[in-house]
């Protein structure tokens, strides 16, 4: 990808140097291990940068080309197909899950809709009860099935790690028919079509010598433990099928990704969604509700309780001051997600301005989302002109 200056997109250089600055500081205290990171404005790529180290134990310096497992990222990929099949009258927001997936509507799941799968109000758990090395999707399904939802669809915000993302992939696929894998759905009807050619759910052969390893450097108690996390680094391998968490990709190709969002859903002639479905996925879906995900967080580091602010598929930034990977200086309707403990993507729409950080050396999560905001809001104060 080529560069642009700045300056012809409104950025001030000298500022926006303070975020590769500030990374290179974090690695240097060894907070973390390195990063790769993009940034963009008005479609210009102004920043991308790899800092410090991919692979701290082999001595392998940070590359641009680097693949991450980008963990919760995974779930926009998906969201952004189940968008696109509500749009092709495939599927409706409102439609209860159990319509397409009837095993799917017993034990108080039947009021269960795709709304409430994507904007984290369905009460489902975090986890099927299944191994991640052993769980073709068909698997997974079959025990998300059989388990209660843990509250009255609608009624609570929970974000849900693995557990939604197993039915919202499985509904894409019933919907396209039913003949084809999900990751062959990911594959031919959107990583291609956008280009994303180092982006595949599981570590696809090819891409196995640019793989970052997942160690977590910060292994204070938080809601993702240290060994777990690392564990991935054998169960999402290449024939893993995780569709909340198993991509692998790159931050050129989340770029991407996040490109084909701010220009309301189309890239390079290529149409996946229409600017009014972005608009309404990047609205606030869940009220004032809190999200329990963050409870401890609000014990652990003394923060207030903020609402979630969450769209369809998408997290947002919303309004007040409060901890937000997105950065307090970002614009109300921001939005994004954050990934495992080092990954992150938004899209600002009021600045046209998109930032992809992917990261080596994981951080415990609430740690995470200081880091995040902190890098976030240098992004932003980068921004001088129109």
């Amino acid at each position: 990808m080529q560069i642009q200056d700045p300056g012809s997109v409104g950025l001030d250089a000298a500022r926006l140097r303070r975020l590769s600055e500030a990374v290179a500081r974090d690695v240097g205290a060894g907070l973390y291990d390195g990063a790769v990171l993009a940034v963009g404005r008005h479609g210009s790529l102004v920043l991308h940068e790899a800092i410090g180290n991919s692979d701290l134990a082999a001595g392998r310096a940070a590359r641009v080309d680097d693949v991450f497992a980008v963990m919760s990222l995974s779930k926009t990929l998906t969201n952004v197909l189940v968008l696109n099949r509500c749009e092709r009258g495939l599927l409706r927001l409102t439609m209860p899950v159990a319509e397409l997936i009837p095993e799917f509507g017993m034990l108080g799941k039947q009021r269960i809709t795709v709304q409430h799968l994507l904007a984290h109000t369905g009460g489902l758990g975090g986890m099927p009860p299944v191994p991640l090395d052993r769980m073709p999707l068909a698997a997974a399904l079959a025990a998300v099935c059989m388990f209660p939802p843990l509250s009255r669809p609608g009624q609570d915000v929970s974000y849900s790690g693995l557990t939604a993302h197993v039915v919202l992939a499985e509904l894409v696929r019933r919907a396209d028919g039913g003949q084809r894998a999900y990751r062959q759905i990911l594959d031919q009807d959107l990583f291609q079509p956008l280009g994303m050619h180092s982006t595949a759910l599981g570590l696809r052969a090819d891409l196995q010598a640019r793989r970052v390893p997942i160690v977590v450097r910060d292994r204070s108690p938080g809601i993702l433990p240290a060994p777990m996390m690392e564990s991935y680094n054998e169960v999402l391998g290449e024939h893993a099928e995780v569709p909340a968490i198993g991509v692998y990709s790159t931050a050129a190709d989340f770029y991407r990704f996040s490109e084909m969002l701010r220009r309301g859903g189309e890239l390079d002639g290529v149409r996946l969604l229409s600017p009014r479905m972005i608009e309404l996925a990047s609205s606030n879906q869940t009220g004032s509700k809190i999200n329990a995900l963050f409870s401890f967080a609000c014990e652990s580091r003394g923060w207030e309780p903020f609402p979630a602010y969450l769209g369809l598929g998408f997290s947002l930034r919303g309004d007040g001051i409060f901890p937000t990977p997105f950065g307090v200086l970002s614009s109300p309707r921001t939005f994004g997600h954050v990934g495992g403990g080092g990954t992150m993507f938004w899209v600002d729409p009021a600045q046209d301005l998109c930032f992809v950080v992917l990261t080596a050396g994981l951080l415990e999560e609430a740690a995470n989302v200081e880091r995040f905001q902190r890098l976030s809001d240098l992004v932003l104060a980068a921004v001088v002109g129109p």
